[in-house]
């Protein structure tokens, strides 16, 4: 971890673009400030700096080490305040919060029916859009007011009051709620994948029902419906119901295309929902619904009025090159893949604040996956290795698991004998440790075993053995995982039929897309 990473203060302005740097030295200007001030001459010093270095700070004579700690947390607020002010950050959240701020001052100056009129105004805002918190807080602030200020225009204005508090503190506890267990889950799926037997599928079950308010769907708002369907869209993950994660996320998406509006105020809620929606047509093989969802989403996030800023930034490189390799996979394009992936590691670099290191690591083992598909076994150790050899990083331990397992046939493919033994002892002392040895790695670690016993005129007849014991499993609902990761019956099928693997899947999506598919929409809130 490096020194830039870790100071708060140097990420924030290397951040900066430089109509954002502009305009924190005019707004320091109109503070009266003169161009020696201190934070000012530390914001030119950090700017010019490729990496932190304190040292250099101190040595430069513009503040003691005393002092250093008290002047960055100056400057850092005021990198924030010019922030707020700038248009490119006005969002719909950000003028309730100003509008709610005018009302405060008005309500301590006393200024009663200014702030109320203020305060009006802006709840009709926040409804409109759905931040009900907010709008919960501006209630709040009115029942202050008329607690010390009774109007007359309106007789039942308590009762009024009352009842919208009521009901928004009721909707927010129903989004809080929501919101948790989504969370839940998908800290669950974060750490150790899909559910692996029945016990975890009852144990999931269990939990999610316990969790899952009583509600009528019908009757929610669109911030409460989003977390429904977000809540449900895990659970499906969780337990392998992919088609249920697809209905649920088609449901999410088909949110926005009847209120078109409400993408650019939720940019983030829309993304992420197409993004569950290609993993789950990705999981149930949906190449042609797939390419057309990536294009719409593509499509949408190039309009005029679709936010920009440099979380919708990254998300969208996040979202759209991993779906890309996705699609590649889907279709037996590796080659397409290959293409992509310079663009794939500038990307990780210039977005290395904003993506998390498991979405990295998820980068690199797809990465792996087109190099090892374009039969580029080094590089695909090489991507391997940046998982396996990351002690410090807690994530899906089944991603781990098949890191391994592909780091193996990857050996085994580029003729590294010499290692193989080595990789498959630190594999089984991995698998045992996680209790996660199941059938179908099983098979693959012994196969592999035996490759050194197997005559080169009999590695067909293997082929063909190992590929009809595996094959049993397509289906199974807890080893079908070990396909979602590493498509070890096309390798197989490449092996038997003496035919790269690209043309093995690319046969295969053509069927896919022939086959009868459920419409995008299907859905049931019960």
């Amino acid at each position: 971890m490096t020194n830039e990473q870790k100071d708060n203060l140097f990420v924030l302005v290397k951040s900066l673009t430089k109509s954002e740097k502009r305009q924190f030295t005019l707004y320091v200007g109109r503070m009266g400030s003169n161009e020696d001030s201190k934070f000012l001459n530390l914001f030119q010093l950090l700017d010019k700096m490729k990496i932190y270095n304190e040292k250099v700070i101190l040595e430069k004579g513009i503040v003691t080490k005393q002092q250093l700690s008290n002047l960055k947390a100056h400057l850092y607020k005021q990198i924030l305040i010019s922030l707020r002010m700038n248009p490119v950050h006005k969002n719909i959240r950000i003028q309730i919060r100003e509008q709610l701020d005018f009302a405060t001052i008005l309500y301590q100056k006393g200024l009663y029916k200014q702030s109320l009129k203020v305060l009006e105004k802006v709840k009709l805002l926040a409804l409109k859009y759905e931040e009900k918190f907010s709008a919960y807080e501006i209630v709040e602030l009115e029942k202050v007011i008329e607690s010390q200020y009774i109007t007359r225009s309106l007789s039942n204005r308590a009762e009024t009051l009352i009842a919208q508090a009521d009901q928004l503190r009721s909707q927010n506890d129903l989004a809080t709620r929501l919101s948790n267990l989504s969370l839940q889950l998908y800290e669950r799926l974060i750490k150790a994948g899909y559910a692996k037997s029945d016990q975890e599928f009852r144990e999931i079950t269990h939990f999610f029902y316990a969790h899952l308010p009583k509600l009528n769907y019908e009757n929610l708002g669109f911030r409460e419906k989003l977390w429904y369907c977000k809540a449900h869209v895990w659970y499906s993950f969780l337990t392998q119901d992919f088609l249920s994660a697809y209905r649920y996320a088609a449901k999410w998406i088909e949110m926005f295309e009847e209120d078109p509006n409400m993408i650019a105020i939720h940019p983030v809620f829309y993304l992420k929902g197409n993004n569950y929606l290609m993993e789950s047509l990705t999981l149930i093989k949906y190449p042609s619904k797939f390419k057309e969802t990536l294009n719409q989403m593509m499509f949408r996030s190039k309009q005029e009025d679709f936010p920009k800023n440099d979380n919708l930034r990254a998300l969208y490189f996040q979202f759209y090159f991993s779906n890309k390799l996705n699609l590649n996979f889907l279709e037996g394009n590796f080659e397409e893949g290959l293409i992509v992936i310079p663009e794939i590691k500038k990307g990780i670099l210039e977005f290395s604040n904003q993506i998390d290191p498991h979405h990295i690591m998820m980068f690199y083992y797809k990465i792996s996956c087109v190099y090892f598909g374009v039969e580029d076994y080094e590089n695909c150790i090489v991507y391997l290795d940046k998982i396996i050899s990351n002690k410090r990083l807690k994530m899906r331990e089944d991603l781990l698991c098949f890191s391994r397992v592909l780091n193996i046939f990857a050996h085994y493919e580029a003729g590294f004998d010499y290692h193989l033994e080595t990789h498959l002892r630190e594999t089984y002392k991995f698998l045992i440790k996680m209790d996660d040895l199941h059938e179908v790695q099983k098979a693959m670690i012994r196969f592999v075993r035996g490759l050194g016993d197997i005559y080169p005129h009999e590695l067909k007849a293997s082929f063909q053995e190992l590929y009809k014991e595996l094959k049993q499993y397509e289906n199974d609902p807890y080893e079908k995982r070990s396909f979602l990761y590493l498509d070890i019956l096309s390798w197989l099928e490449s092996k038997i039929e003496s035919r790269p693997i690209s043309i093995i899947i690319q046969l295969k999506a053509k069927q896919l897309n022939r086959k009868e598919r459920p419409s995008i929409y299907p859905y049931s809130a019960g």
